[in-house]
């Protein structure tokens, strides 16, 4: 999932992205996450016989419209955002080189009190500083970087 964050990829570019995996999982997976809606095909073309589907992040993979989430499923959701989270460090520490700081790693909490009003504000202000950048497309000097959130009450 983080390999598509903002793009998209054929299988065998995820298989690029994702070289510990076997093949056959691999396929088996996205199969899975594309039955789910968690993936979405966005394009499809014909090679030898086969056909390479492009993928998309799906309209299943949002944790929009999660109101009747019970407890465990919550703890499920977020157990795999974190495992991703890690997967996603691991990957940035098998590197060659690393430099945190030249590479803007941050980990930060902040604590804020708001309002119910006051937190939809700030998720729309999130959301509209996020969507600034996120409309950027790859170019030299650029480095895709992931931002990840948890927004949760304290208590």
């Amino acid at each position: 999932m983080q390999a598509l964050i903002g793009r998209t990829l054929t299988t065998a570019e995820l298989a690029e992205h994702l070289p510990d995996v076997a093949a056959t999982t691999l396929y088996r997976h996205v199969g899975v996450l594309a039955d789910a809606g968690v993936l979405t095909v966005v394009a499809e073309r014909r090679i030898r016989g086969t056909v390479e589907r492009t993928y998309a992040i799906g309209p299943g993979a949002s944790d929009e419209g999660r109101e009747g989430v019970d407890p465990d499923q919550l703890r499920t959701m977020f157990t795999v955002f974190v495992a991703g989270l890690a997967g996603d460090l691991d990957r940035y520490l098998s590197r060659d080189e690393i430099a945190p700081e030249r590479d803007g790693i941050a980990f930060r909490q902040s604590a804020l009190w708001l309002s119910d009003e006051e937190l939809t504000e700030f998720m729309g202000a999130l959301g509209q500083l996020l969507g600034r950048f996120a409309a950027n497309e790859p170019a030299d000097g650029r480095t895709r970087r992931i931002v990840s959130t948890v927004l949760m009450p304290d208590g």
